[in-house]
């Protein structure tokens, strides 16, 4: 089967829009989402204004914050710290990529703790990795909240994460192994990368490039999360990380590119800003 993250979303942004009236009623007012947008990378464009609509179906005040690409670093990390000392605003994401000039790094660091929505924040990662309360990273979540809605069976089963990223690939191995998978990390640098992908129950594949899992790579039967987003450098057209119809034919379940990880990404941030925001309370 096909697990579909479009009509999950769907779903979970129904019940978080059912809930806003209730918390607005009882706390004077909806979560606030706050976003950085630097530049005008066509992806970022495109991944904001989804935000945005999203903030809307689900009920959460957005507000888009656009700078142009010649900014400075200090002039950006002054506008983050603008926002973690507004009391109105409980969530704040920053747009990546940004500027070569500008340290990804320092700017996430900067972003105040308790309104990181995006988990990126250096002790939201390490209390994860400590077991300790945190803010899960949005892709990771989603992709356990897909597996459970499939009714996948994590416990005890192998999985490979094929992906080392602070975004997806390490995160979502910690919560699969919180989750009692034995877990693997391959990448790149891994010798007959096909042999340790054949091993696995659940297969996720975030490497960010197209079609480098074939179905001679899956073990029958495997469910098989695609986190890709990628452009078919013949069609044009969007795929994700695995050669989709081919795997299909082995798998028992996979998620399609587009309509799969992706729409989950954006209900998991709209969850995760209502979230800091009841905890703040």
């Amino acid at each position: 089967m096909r697990i579909s993250g479009k009509d999950l979303s769907v779903k979970l942004k129904a019940e978080m829009a059912a809930s806003m009236p209730s918390i607005e009623e009882k706390y004077g007012r909806v979560p606030h989402l706050a976003v950085i947008l630097v530049g005008e990378d066509p992806g970022s464009v495109s991944y904001v204004t989804g935000k945005a609509k999203a903030c809307e179906a689900v009920g959460i005040k957005n507000t888009t914050i656009r700078r142009d690409a010649s900014i400075s670093e200090e002039e950006l990390l002054g506008l983050v710290r603008e926002l973690n000392a507004d009391p109105l605003v409980d969530g704040i994401l920053v747009q990546l990529p940004l500027p070569k000039h500008i340290d990804e790094n320092k700017v996430i660091e900067t972003i105040a703790l308790e309104k990181d929505v995006d988990g990126f924040h250096p002790l939201n990662v390490a209390a994860l990795w400590q077991k300790r309360p945190c803010t899960v990273a949005c892709t990771p979540k989603g992709i356990m909240k897909l597996l459970a809605q499939a009714g996948v069976e994590v416990k005890g089963k192998k999985a490979v994460v094929v992906g080392r990223s602070n975004i997806v690939g390490l995160p979502v191995a910690k919560l699969l192994l919180d989750a009692n998978a034995t877990v693997t990390i391959a990448h790149s640098r891994t010798e007959n990368l096909a042999a340790v992908t054949r091993e696995a129950d659940i297969l996720v594949v975030a490497v960010g490039r197209p079609h480098t899992v074939t179905a001679d790579m899956v073990k029958p039967g495997a469910v098989v999360i695609d986190v890709g987003v990628n452009r078919d450098p013949e069609s044009g057209k969007l795929c994700g990380d695995c050669d989709t119809d081919a795997v299909e034919a082995v798998a028992s379940a996979i998620t399609p590119v587009p309509g799969g990880v992706g729409p989950m990404t954006i209900t998991c941030l709209m969850e995760n800003t209502i979230e800091l925001f009841l905890r703040s309370r």
